[in-house]
């Protein structure tokens, strides 16, 4: 048999060249040479670029969920592409969560009053019995359920068919977007960017939310009518969002987003790949890779996720 060689392309590479080589797997061998090697782990915009040395090229483990530089219809597809799922839930619950809290329980005002040295008592808001929708539902969005359902929340769930979370209250397909987001009081964006998901959420979506509803965006930029957006929020159309990804990054410093009220900013950061993270799954993918077993989080090319 001929011996697996791994090459490692990521600005942590000897980060993870120490984790794999410590769980010791079975027959692999770590190479620096792109012709030679035949698995790749790493971050897809870094594969893209090395992609016409990887001559013997069969399986490439994204270290990200997103793989859109990968599955561009101008790049070779003649090998298994896995993503990073299953990784980041308890990261994006914690990020989504932690600004619905901090929304709805004042911090910001609170942090003002104090700074004034007035005592005031602005009155919280609460999460339990309050309904969130959940526009994607993949592994982080059921995640994101589990979460609403510790609060007590009402869960809505629009896939494009998938209906395999049983924390989702209810699902939404198709032409039904619409209703949807009819009385939610808070939209998370949790989808990966493809042609279809293009400025899903636009005017109508917007116009289509309650006034005092929250927006939080933590799948791809592309999802969101930026403009749209803008304006909803300077009309008082729409009570917050949070962004952490935008159509265009890095955000120039003149886009209005940046002046827009009520609108708080991150900067792709709501969930990080965590090294350690990815060499466990890393790990569970190489011995089914071994054993010739499908791989976990294969990524369809057409549909790009």
């Amino acid at each position: 048999m001929i011996m697996p060689k791994l090459l490692i392309l990521s600005r942590d590479a000897d980060e993870y060249r120490r984790l794999i080589g410590s769980v010791q797997l079975p027959d692999l061998e770590m190479t620096l040479d792109p012709k030679e090697c035949d698995i790749v782990i790493g971050e897809p915009k870094l594969i893209q670029d090395a992609l016409p040395l990887l001559s013997s090229l069969k399986w490439v483990q994204s270290i990200y969920a997103g793989v859109e530089p990968l599955v561009d219809p101008t790049q070779r597809r003649n090998y298994i592409l896995t993503n990073a799922r299953g990784v980041f839930g308890e990261l994006m619950s914690e990020y989504v969560f932690g600004y619905l809290l901090f929304l709805e329980k004042k911090m910001l005002e609170r942090m003002k009053t104090q700074a004034a040295r007035e005592w005031q008592r602005p009155e919280s808001g609460v999460l339990r019995g309050k309904t969130i929708g959940l526009l994607g539902v993949g592994s982080i969005g059921t995640h994101l359920a589990g979460t609403a359902k510790h609060f007590g929340m009402t869960v809505r769930g629009f896939t494009r068919e998938s209906e395999s979370s049983d924390q989702i209250d209810q699902y939404f397909h198709g032409d039904d977007l619409l209703n949807f987001a009819d009385q939610l009081d808070y939209l998370i964006i949790v989808l990966p960017r493809t042609n279809d998901t293009n400025q899903i959420v636009n005017s109508n979506l917007l116009n289509a939310l309650p006034s005092h509803a929250i927006l939080i965006n933590v799948g791809r930029g592309n999802a969101v009518d930026e403009s749209a957006l803008v304006n909803a929020l300077k009309q008082g159309k729409l009570a917050a969002a949070v962004l952490d990804v935008f159509e265009i990054e890095p955000l120039p410093k003149e886009h209005p987003i940046w002046g827009t009220p009520n609108l708080y900013m991150t900067f792709h950061t709501s969930a990080i790949s965590y090294p350690e993270n990815l060499t466990k799954l890393f790990a569970e993918n190489y011995h089914l890779y071994l054993d010739g077993k499908p791989l976990k989080y294969q990524v369809d090319f057409e549909r790009g996720y």
